[in-house]
């Protein structure tokens, strides 16, 4: 009940009557209830879970803490439930599709109806000991599917095989899914950050980014690293050692109390310093948990401060046109003292 009396503080501190929330993975974070269709409404007297009879029978035995209600049309039953508590002020999560929104507007006539962002995810930032052991668990997918790959790659294989190695590597070992599509970046297009899988073949001496990760009960890994076939250029050997440095830098000083921005700038200002600061397009990384991107983000000049058991990914990057790039991305768990680093995969220099 701990995060629905959260949930009520936070009703509360924004005057709201009620909240309908319509995301599935917030949903689940409240309930336990996994499924694809399901609304849940939070009331200051009770709380509703709201699905089909395809659900109804799984709801129940999981979401304990909840009212079920097994509908087809959940804001009709939803209007019912506001007006016997005589309820006006009522919160609706902003990521809703236009035609969500109209439908609420017609069937919620007369009520008060405010968007709210991010109402749930804030609480999904910290995570408990139960959501650690998961994504550790994903994470250890992750880890041992890389290493497997080592011993996969030569010249020859294509990106789009070395993806699928990987995406059914981490179902055998135990993942319900990936958690976004596999990059695999090669050569010259290991300068694109998010470069995804083709059908070019691996050759000797290319530079190789693989981006990668799975679910595993619910909860994702992330992890990226670079690695070279046959041999490296001396290019791309300094580079890779300054996104080495960089991405250490970021684990060596990071603990809670630490300002985003100064997470993201103790491996900028290496990267800077070597002259590749416009190299570095994007953010240094971004929450990790039910969904592989979620709050919290690092802007660059955000005094917002990292909170004990955070999970987090530190993943530094230069990318240089025509030539090459280098990524490398671990998913750090955030403590009073310092860091865990919870990907454990190889970052020394690898030549295959």
């Amino acid at each position: 009940m701990t995060r629905l009396s959260d949930v009520r503080i936070r009703m509360q501190a924004e005057n709201l009557d009620a909240v309908i929330i319509t995301n599935l993975k917030n949903i689940y974070y409240l309930s336990g209830f996994w499924g694809t269709a399901g609304t849940i409404l939070v009331t200051a007297k009770a709380q509703y879970l709201l699905t089909d009879s395809r659900y109804s029978i799984a709801a129940r035995e999981v979401a304990v803490d909840f009212d079920i209600v097994e509908t087809r049309e959940a804001l009709t039953e939803i209007a019912k439930l506001l007006k016997k508590e005589a309820l006006t002020q009522v919160g609706f999560e902003d990521g809703v599709t236009y035609a969500e929104f109209q439908a609420m507007q017609t069937q919620l006539a007369g009520l008060t109806l405010r968007a709210t962002s991010n109402f749930i995810e804030v609480f999904r930032q910290i995570k408990n000991p139960s959501e650690i052991a998961t994504i550790k668990k994903a994470c250890a997918i992750s880890d041992q599917a890389f290493n497997d790959l080592l011993k996969f790659v030569e010249p020859g294989k294509t990106e789009i095989e070395i993806a699928n190695f990987l995406d059914f590597k981490m179902r055998d070992l135990g993942a319900s899914g990936i958690s976004f599509d596999t990059i695999v970046a090669s050569g010259k297009r290991s300068a694109l950050p998010h470069g995804r899988a083709t059908h070019k073949p691996i050759e000797f001496g290319d530079t190789v980014t693989v981006d990668f990760g799975c679910y595993y009960d619910h909860y994702a890994s992330d992890m990226t690293r670079t690695f070279f076939v046959g041999s490296a250029s001396p290019q791309m050997r300094a580079i890779y050692q300054i996104v080495q440095k960089a991405q250490q830098a970021v684990t060596d000083v990071s603990s809670a109390g630490l300002t985003y921005g100064d997470y993201d700038r103790a491996a900028r200002d290496i990267i800077e310093a070597a002259g590749y600061g416009e190299a570095f397009s994007h953010g240094i990384g971004h929450g990790l948990g039910l969904d592989v991107h979620e709050l919290p983000y690092f802007p660059k000049v955000s005094e917002d401060r990292l909170l004990e058991n955070m999970v987090i990914t530190n993943e530094p990057g230069i990318y240089v046109e025509n030539i090459g790039g280098v990524r490398i991305e671990d998913d750090l768990l955030i403590t009073k003292q310092g860091v865990e680093v919870l990907t454990k995969a190889p970052k020394a220099l690898i030549i295959l």
